[in-house]
């Protein structure tokens, strides 16, 4: 049962228009919280000085990482910035959740990894927002790494795909590559071809074992392949309130990262477990609900700090 907010008095509420006659319900709260998702008031997220391609990465299963990509990449896109999804998982999660067709034949990520199709031939739209694209992931991609190995160039295949004349034609804001729980050559395709990396990190008690691990493997890829590659993005995920572990790793992980750490966390939700099963992203599927408006946090945040960044740069 998904969580809903209770406070004994009304919340004061940020919309301008009000109902004195309408007693404050969890019910209604609900309802003008998918009201201002779905028909945002406040105007369009600030778009990127220049296009941003985020790698979402890490090698421990289940820490909301998929979930985290189609999600932030679904309010981006909401909010008038064209996004892109790459499914680069062979599993092929991320293009469930956006209910694209991935069935085997499908020009899919392979096809474009192995050269014989273009990224903007392999991008399909989604029903989510008519800036949302996805380029699926099929079953074909399983036996990738081991055909990749054998390839010239194997570490930059996807770099080579995602050039800046692709991105161009498709004309995205933002790419997030979505990659799978491991640290092999699709992941390091992915951070070869990415400028930023994006980490989900579970707040339980193992959310950070292993991640000292992706941490050097992401300075070796810095190291050799890819000079510009940075971790610039932390999200907390599967955030408990009723735990302290919760409370403690989260302090854990924002005393050791800093300002890398989103300062949105990601609610323990059953709507936002739901949602894939629908073929879609917690957004379209419960629109109101706490997941739903913290990925919208989340992404405001993204864009915020990417329009910060560039500003920055660009002085």
């Amino acid at each position: 049962m998904e969580e809903v907010s209770r406070p004994v008095n009304p919340p004061p509420s940020d919309s301008t228009e009000t109902t004195p006659d309408v007693g404050w319900t969890p019910i209604a709260e609900e309802a003008a919280r998918a009201a201002r998702l779905l028909h945002p008031e406040e105007g369009m997220l600030p778009r990127p000085g220049r296009r941003r391609v985020m790698t979402v990465a890490n090698q421990k299963g289940g820490v909301g990482k998929t979930t985290s990509t189609v999600n932030l990449a679904a309010a981006l896109a909401v909010h008038g910035l064209k996004t892109l999804v790459v499914d680069l998982d062979p599993q092929g999660n991320a293009s469930t959740a956006l209910d694209v067709d991935h069935r085997s034949g499908t020009p899919s990520i392979y096809e474009v990894l192995i050269g014989e199709v273009t990224l903007a031939d392999a991008a399909q739209p989604t029903e989510q927002s008519p800036n949302l694209f996805c380029v699926p992931a099929t079953i074909d991609l399983a036996g990738a790494e081991i055909e990749l190995v054998s390839m010239a160039s194997r570490e930059s295949r996807l770099k080579e795909a995602i050039s800046s004349e692709i991105l161009n034609e498709i004309g995205v804001d933002y790419v997030f590559i979505d990659c799978p729980p491991s640290l092999g050559l699709l992941t390091v395709n992915a951070m070869v071809a990415a400028q930023e990396v994006l980490i989900p990190i579970q707040c339980e008690y193992y959310a950070l074992e292993g991640l000292g691990q992706l941490l050097s493997n992401i300075e070796l890829v810095q190291q050799h392949l890819n000079r510009e590659l940075r971790v610039s993005t932390i999200l907390l995920t599967m955030y408990d309130g009723r735990t302290k572990l919760a409370d403690q790793v989260t302090n854990e992980v924002r005393n050791h990262f800093g300002d890398t750490v989103l300062k949105t966390v990601i609610p323990r939700s059953v709507k936002v477990s739901e949602a894939p099963g629908y073929g879609q992203t917690v957004l379209a599927y419960d629109p109101g609900s706490r997941g739903a408006m913290s990925y919208v946090d989340a992404a405001k945040e993204i864009a915020e700090r990417g329009a910060q960044m560039e500003k920055g740069s660009s002085t």
